[in-house]
């Protein structure tokens, strides 16, 4: 058993279905910031849990886990010894208003014989035709996950590892400025969505996405006389009518929302958040 907690993205799920595993999806809560709560995460381990995943800051949220939250979550893993951690640290260095990064190996020591942290310069430095990633573990599981990729991936081309190793040793000051663009596109594009009725969505920590709670939609009839029933039937509504491509929740297993990713121009922004609150609009309720 595999323990994900929704939203998610959804190769999570995938990847353990491949490889045979049964995938438990954990809920998390729009009130907590869409973190995983330790009572629930008790409740999910059984004697059959060999895998834990965590994404902070998080695809489709953005949500990120502070040091003291992991702390918590640690507790409860260290309580399990049979679990592993897998912590996908892709958006570490897109993080806004002060907040600071952790991750479970860093935070709890006493998890790195059973921790694989992995990263990669995809987001950070917006490489992501490079396809370059990496991983931290002891050593047993880094030499098992060779072997796996060695016949399965290939390795990346020598330019990319080359072009890797630039990004990460050469100067770091501009990720900071590249965060405080994110941050200010954050910031615009909440207000856009919160100033529209029936669509919600709270500040993120992190990533270039805001997840919108569009519960206030659903049920109302479109202008052709369809109805919004899910979060699918919405997004397919902006598409059409607006032009405007979000994805919706039932892809990250949480509903009823859809995600809006902000890596856009700022005149982009603005026109979508137009197009989307006359969307709405038109949209009448039942």
């Amino acid at each position: 058993e595999v323990i994900v907690p929704t939203p998610c993205w959804p190769s999570y799920e995938g990847m353990a279905t491949l490889l045979g595993a049964t995938t438990v999806l954990v809920p998390t809560a729009e009130q907590r910031g869409f973190k995983l709560d330790p009572e629930d995460l008790e409740r999910a381990i059984t004697p059959r849990t060999k895998l834990a995943i965590f994404n902070s800051p998080g695809n489709p949220t953005g949500a990120a886990y502070s040091e003291a939250e992991f702390s918590v979550l640690a507790e409860v893993l260290l309580r399990h010894p049979q679990v592993w951690v897998f912590s996908d640290d892709i958006y570490e260095h897109i993080l806004f208003d002060g907040f600071r990064f952790a991750t479970l190996a860093q935070v709890e020591p006493r998890l790195q014989d059973r921790a694989l942290t992995f990263n990669g310069v995809s987001k950070g430095y917006a490489m992501t035709g490079w396809r370059v990633g990496y991983v931290a573990g002891p050593r047993g599981a880094i030499d098992a996950l060779r072997v796996v990729v060695s016949h399965n991936n290939g390795n990346p081309p020598s330019m990319s590892q080359m072009a890797a190793v630039a990004a990460l040793e050469g100067p770091q000051g501009f990720l900071a400025e590249r965060a405080a663009s994110f941050q200010a596109r954050r910031d615009l594009t909440a207000g856009l969505i919160n100033a529209i009725p029936g669509l919600r969505c709270a500040l993120p920590e992190g990533a270039f996405y805001l997840y919108v709670n569009c519960g206030g939609t659903i049920g109302s009839r479109t202008p052709d006389g369809g109805r919004i029933e899910t979060s699918s039937d919405l997004v397919r509504y902006f598409l059409t009518e607006a032009g405007v491509a979000v994805v919706p929740g039932a892809a990250f297993s949480h509903d009823p929302y859809f995600r809006l990713s902000y890596a856009s121009p700022r005149a982009e922004l603005e026109e979508a958040g137009r197009r989307l609150a006359e969307a709405c609009s038109r949209l009448e309720t039942a």
